[in-house]
């Protein structure tokens, strides 16, 4: 429990101190949206570093050098954990949003942490939300910044078997016409979700596979995108587990 009431004190600290550096972010932001983007992005993430660092796990990162540098990708991983967020805030360079459930919306302060880090809030209830979200998703990805999905659409209940992915987030790529990079997350779970609400050290691998450019594929391939990524990321997931 140690673990978990260090945690704690370091989120409400955060929001403690979110009393100061949100306003600054908002006047930052009248000068330079970017400059604001990448305060934020700065705080949370080193935020998010010192809560990897408390839960004494060890994170091995492979295939980091495999990201396009220097462009926007659409990163599209396997989701088990809250902490699939978390490590990959404090893993990847600025810019990048991620995609998150219109209900996150509902709390003031960290809604606008999320705002100001450029993530994208679906709504699954209505269709038209979610046509929306894409096309929010889109002109982000035409202006230089990242975008990190789930296509499952929920985190997943347990390691044995990944959720078919939804195929009309993965647009996003198409449509901005930027590479996507899968990413096989394995074991974050053993940190929180499997013994709630204790924190545990864990043995975590990510690993950012191989960028596919859609440009390269052929329309058939196109046609089973969702699919193709899925199971590439479910192949590199399943061989992490051999080694845990």
């Amino acid at each position: 429990m140690i673990r978990l009431i260090l945690i704690a004190i370091v989120v409400a600290l955060y929001f403690i101190f979110s009393i100061i550096t949100l306003p600054l972010s908002w006047l930052i932001g009248v000068f330079s949206p970017r400059a604001r983007q990448l305060f934020s992005y700065f705080l949370v993430s080193k935020t998010f570093s010192i809560v990897v660092f408390l839960t004494g796990s060890k994170v091995e990162v492979r295939g980091k050098e495999r990201i396009p540098k220097n462009q926007p990708v659409l990163f599209v991983g396997n989701h088990r954990s809250y902490f699939d967020i978390i490590l990959n805030y404090s893993i990847l360079p600025p810019l990048m949003g991620f995609v998150a459930k219109i209900e996150i919306k509902k709390v003031p302060i960290l809604a606008q942490w999320m705002v100001n880090m450029n993530c994208l809030f679906l709504d699954r209830s209505s269709p038209k939300e979610g046509l929306k979200m894409i096309h929010d998703g889109v002109e982000k990805l035409k202006s230089g910044i990242s975008i990190f999905i789930f296509p499952e659409g929920t985190r997943a209940k347990s390691d044995d078997a990944m959720a078919e992915f939804k195929g009309g987030s993965l647009k996003m790529a198409e449509k901005a016409n930027v590479p996507i990079v899968p990413v096989a997350i394995n074991n974050t779970s053993a940190i929180f979700e499997d013994q709630l609400p204790r924190i545990r050290k864990a043995h975590v691998i990510i690993e950012y596979c191989e960028p596919i450019i859609l440009e390269h594929l052929t329309k058939e391939e196109k046609k089973f995108l969702a699919k193709n990524v899925h199971d590439i990321i479910e192949e590199k997931v399943m061989a992490h587990r051999k080694e845990l």
